[in-house]
Parts: C-alpha cells; sequence; structure tokens
C-alpha cells in the first residue's frame, strides 16, 4: 500500500468518530469505504512491525540502487550546506509523481532525524527560526527581505528565503519570479532563494512549503522566511508553518485597518509599516499610531509576547536593525517560555492532517466510479438541472457503493 493508502486510514478513524450530522451521512460512506479499501494492507504492516519504523523500512527496502544512490547524495550534499543538494531536494518534493513522492518521504524522514539529533544536543530547543512574511500587493515585502537578509547574512546567519509566488496557467511556473526582485540576496553564499508556484494551491501556500523549510534547515540555514501571495487565507495557511508572522503594510494606502481583515490582524506577532521615508513618512507615522492603539483592543495570541509595530525604511535601511532586535527578542521569550516548542508540535499535527485531506480528495477523484459519472454530473449541475448538492450525494453514493462491493 502506498503513502496515500496509509493516509487514508488515519484520516477515517477521525473523521467518522466526528461525523454525526444526517447531513454528513454520505461522507461518512466515502470514509467507510476508504477504510474498507485500505484496511487489509495496513492491518498487514502492523502486524509486520507496527507504526512508522516497519512504513519506512519498507519504503527503503522496494529502493532500487540508483534510488538509494540519488538519496544518499542528496541527503550527504543537504546536511553538508551544498546549495545544489538543497535545490534538487526541494524539486522532489514538489513533484506530483506518486514513484518520486515515496523517495521524497524517505528523504525527509532522514533529514527530520537528523534535525532532530542536532536539537536533543541544543537542549531540545530548534536551531532555526521560522518567520512568516505577508502583506498586500504593493507594501514592499521584496525590497524589505532583501534588505533584512544582507543584514543578517552580514552578521553571520545562513538566510533562505521561500516565495510563494502566484502561478502561470499557460506553464504553471511562477509569474513573479523573486530572484529577479532580489537580486543582491541571490547572489550572497550564504542565502537561498527558492521561488515556489502555488499551482492552484488554495491559500497561496504551496502543499510541500513545510518539506521546503525542513530540507532548508537541514541544510544549515537558522532563518526561514516564507514570503506569501498577499493578503487572505495565505495567511492562516503560513501561520502554522512559522514560529512568527509578520505582518507589512504600506502607508498611504487608503483605510487600512477597514481594508484588511481584523482576523489577520490578530495573527501578526508583528506589524511592520513600510517605505517610512520621504514624503511618506508623515502618512507612515500616523499608521504607525493607528496600528498601535488597534492592537490594544485585539485579544492577545499568547500570554508571552505583546504583538507590536515598528516603522522601517527598505531604501535607507532606517529601522531595520531595531526591527530584528524585536524579532530575537520575540524568539528568545517563546524559546524561554516553551511556547515555540508547543507551537511547533500543534503545527506538526496540522500539517499531517492538510496532506491527509489532500490525499483522500485526490483518492475519490481518481476512483472510476467517480470518474464515470463526474462529467454527466458536472454538466447537469452547470445547466441547472440538478442541485450541486445532490450531485455532491450522487458521486459518494457511487463511490462507496463500488468500494463496497469490490472489498
Amino acid at each position: 500500500m502506498g503513502p496515500t493508502g496509509f493516509a487514508l486510514l488515519r484520516h477515517v478513524s477521525y473523521q467518522y468518530k466526528h461525523l454525526s450530522s444526517p447531513s454528513t451521512n454520505k461522507t461518512r460512506c466515502l470514509l467507510l469505504a476508504c477504510c474498507h479499501r485500505s484496511g487489509h494492507s495496513w492491518q498487514h504492516r502492523r502486524s509486520a512491525g507496527g507504526g512508522v519504523e516497519a512504513a519506512l523500512s519498507q519504503h527503503i527496502q522496494d529502493l532500487s540502487a540508483p534510488e538509494k544512490r540519488l538519496l544518499n547524495k542528496l541527503y550527504e550534499g543537504l546536511i553538508s550546506g551544498q546549495r545544489a543538494s538543497l535545490a534538487e531536494s526541494i524539486t522532489l518534493v514538489e513533484t506530483q509523481h506518486p514513484r518520486k513522492k515515496e523517495l521524497s518521504q524517505v528523504l525527509l524522514q532522514r533529514v527530520l532525524s537528523y534535525r532532530k539529533e542536532q536539537e536533543q544536543r541544543n537542549q531540545g530547543k530548534p536551531l532555526a527560526f521560522r518567520v512568516g512574511l505577508s502583506g498586500p500587493p504593493g507594501a514592499g515585502k521584496s525590497s524589505f527581505i532583501e534588505v533584512l537578509g544582507k543584514m543578517l547574512t552580514g552578521q553571520g546567519h545562513k538566510v533562505s528565503v521561500l516565495a510563494v509566488d502566484p502561478s502561470s496557467c499557460t506553464t504553471g511556473g511562477s509569474l513573479m519570479g523573486d530572484k529577479t526582485r532580489m537580486t543582491e540576496l541571490s547572489r550572497d553564499m550564504n542565502a537561498f532563494i527558492r521561488p515556489s508556484p502555488t499551482s492552484g494551491t488554495l491559500g497561496g501556500v504551496t502543499r510541500t512549503t513545510n518539506e521546503a523549510i525542513v530540507l532548508c534547515e537541514g541544510a544549515g540555514y537558522d532563518i526561514v522566511l516564507v514570503e506569501t501571495v498577499g493578503v487572505g487565507q495565505s495567511e492562516f495557511a503560513v501561520a502554522d508553518m512559522v514560529d512568527m508572522f509578520v505582518l507589512l503594510i504600506p502607508p498611504a494606502g487608503g483605510d487600512e485597518l477597514q481594508g484588511i481583515k481584523r482576523g489577520i490582524i490578530e495573527m501578526a506577532d508583528l506589524v511592520v509599516v513600510t517605505k517610512s521615508d520621504g514624503d511618506l513618512l508623515v502618512p507612515a507615522r500616523r499608521i504607525h499610531a493607528e496600528y498601535t492603539s488597534a492592537l490594544k483592543l485585539l485579544r492577545k495570541k499568547s500570554m508571552t509576547w505583546k504583538p507590536k509595530v515598528v516603522r522601517v525604511s527598505s531604501q535607507t535601511g532606517e529601522g531595520i536593525p531595531e526591527l530584528w532586535a524585536k524579532m530575537e527578542s520575540f524568539r528568545d521569550k517563546m524559546l524561554d517560555s516553551g511556547d515555540l516548542q508547543r507551537h511547533r508540535r500543534a503545527q506538526h499535527k496540522v500539517w499531517m492532517w492538510s496532506l491527509i485531506q489532500e490525499s483522500v480528495l485526490q483518492h475519490f477523484q481518481n476512483h472510476p466510479a467517480v470518474r464515470g459519472e463526474l462529467p454527466h454530473l458536472e454538466d447537469r449541475v452547470t445547466r441547472g438541472d440538478i442541485s450541486p448538492g445532490l450531485a455532491a450525494d450522487l458521486l459518494l453514493k457511487a463511490f462507496s457503493s463500488s468500494s463496497s462491493s469490490s472489498s
């Protein structure tokens, strides 16, 4: 059984227990059918040795000699800090090829084990600091990252930037190309910039961003910056991946407090007013005062840290050192209280369930009974002959009936 089947069964045990309303009966059938289709292999794997170790051991045994050589080459190059190996490893985890997906999971598990050993030698504290950066278009995110990144590499840090770009509908590649917008930082040997197309992913953060973060940390990068597309669902996705969430706001952009959702402001650990120079200095000061007052009225995310507002200028560099000092203060306080470690453990659980949900949906869409009915039902829905809800019920019924008969 591949990783999809393994994920499906775990999903079933949780979802079935929590689905109780009449409207979810069809979904319950889908989950039970998945259980029937995956149960035999899961029981076999459990009895053969149990748990993650048995699954990983099976993956390793199934590797061919060239695959083992490839993984060893990537792993050794990665932990020695070779940027080419890091780039190739991220490409591997981004692939949609089923076999390469399995290879990427073996590589990730090795990197996770290596990183865990390092953290144990560091008294259980993470060695890398993850920062999510977002803001509306025109906030100057790329310019800010370049100035901050150059300052950090100058201090001896290794900085990786995972810039999640909108995708081209034609080629599927990144539209904005952050390497072209961060020319100085991209030439720095202590920095690594990786633009990743969203490829239609809801929320603007790719499903493999978490994996890329792990790989960057395994390669020795102690600061990982994750830049998202803009203000929206992407902020909620990236907040489950990073230690600190930073919201960048440009001055003189209209009524900012109305234009940006309150929920996103509540998520921010730090609000940065950019372009605080020249003619924009006065409006930047006004926005700084407005956000400082607004944050006092919002519910705190943590008892350890009080969100702050700072002004910076990427053009002059003013405020950048003070900003980093506040970010370091956040990291130190969260580490000392244990909140950062607890937050990461909770993030791993969210990461797992998001992958499970994606796998369940993919399994459903690829089922022969569903593929056979889908074009006809989609056509009837678009014509208005039947409701989307009824069409969904019919697809779920086709899936569960076919799965039950085959089991």
